[in-house]
């Protein structure tokens, strides 16, 4: 029956994340049961396509996702696909009709991560967070409303906001990583041999800017999702915190953890100033 293989599939895309990022996926564990399945089924497709792009070198990398992409929108058309990940995938799209267009944003970030190695831009830069992490955020957005298009457009600012932050993070907390073995380079006309504090503190000043945005959207979330993602968010915030602390000659040498004790103090304030309704920006 189907069904037998539906339920394999959202196991696939639960142990996908649970293998890849334990952070995120206790973060997202603590969804309401409602969406948490919806929101693996994302990030599995999310994950596979960026395994594509970033770690299978000795592969055929471009053949590989213009398959994994022919596969995708068969799947989503016919409802759908003998992969386990795609699968889940696009049942949450056509449960929630997940526009195609968000989509298509984030596998063009993906293809460009075939290629490019530098953002000499701020528009190639802006192009590549949308499609690769704000996009991502939006189809979670629609996961959360339930289907409400007036509080999705509504909050859609604010979850463009906390994707750019993320990624923004991402990008510093492994700009050693991404430049010494992908050659790659994101952040527009930063000099990676002569990578200065004032460099650093010029793109954390930008990425407070997104969180100090991204948190008024936070609090009008629904309880589905609101705790979840707050977690998310001051664990990024703790991270942006360290980065921020650390000299920029060290960014580029080691990339930068938080401690999994660290963690426990971060869930643990989260939830007192949950529970007592006083989320605001940190």
């Amino acid at each position: 029956m189907k069904s037998i293989f539906d339920e394999v599939s959202y196991n696939c895309s639960r142990l996908v994340i649970k293998r890849y990022s334990t952070s995120f996926y206790f973060s997202s564990s603590l969804l309401s049961k409602s969406v948490k399945q919806d929101i693996f089924n994302i990030y599995g497709f999310v994950r596979l396509a960026d395994e594509i792009v970033d770690t299978f070198h000795e592969f055929p990398k471009k053949q590989l996702l213009d398959e994994f992409e022919k596969e995708l929108w068969r799947g989503i058309n016919n409802r759908i696909s003998l992969n386990p990940i795609l699968n889940s995938f696009q049942y949450t799209v056509n449960k929630y009709s997940i526009p195609v267009d968000l989509i298509s944003s984030f596998l063009d970030s993906m293809k460009m991560d075939l290629d490019k190695k530098e953002y000499d831009s701020v528009e190639e830069y802006k192009k590549y967070i949308y499609g690769s992490a704000d996009v991502v955020g939006l189809m979670c957005l629609r996961v959360f409303v339930d289907g409400s298009e007036n509080l999705y457009n509504e909050l859609s600012p604010y979850a463009i906001s906390l994707g750019s932050a993320f990624q923004k993070v991402n990008f510093l907390r492994d700009i050693k990583d991404d430049s010494s073995f992908l050659n790659r380079v994101y952040f527009p006309n930063v000099d990676m041999d002569n990578f200065s504090d004032q460099s650093k503190e010029e793109i954390i000043e930008e990425i407070e800017e997104d969180f100090s945005n991204a948190i008024k959207g936070i609090v009008k979330l629904p309880k589905n999702s609101k705790f979840a993602v707050y977690i998310a968010y001051r664990y990024y915030f703790k991270l942006l915190k360290k980065l921020k602390r650390i000299p920029s000659e060290n960014i580029v040498k080691k990339r930068v953890r938080i401690h999994n004790f660290q963690k426990f103090i971060v869930i643990a304030r989260s939830y007192v100033k949950y529970q007592l309704n006083l989320i605001q920006w940190i």
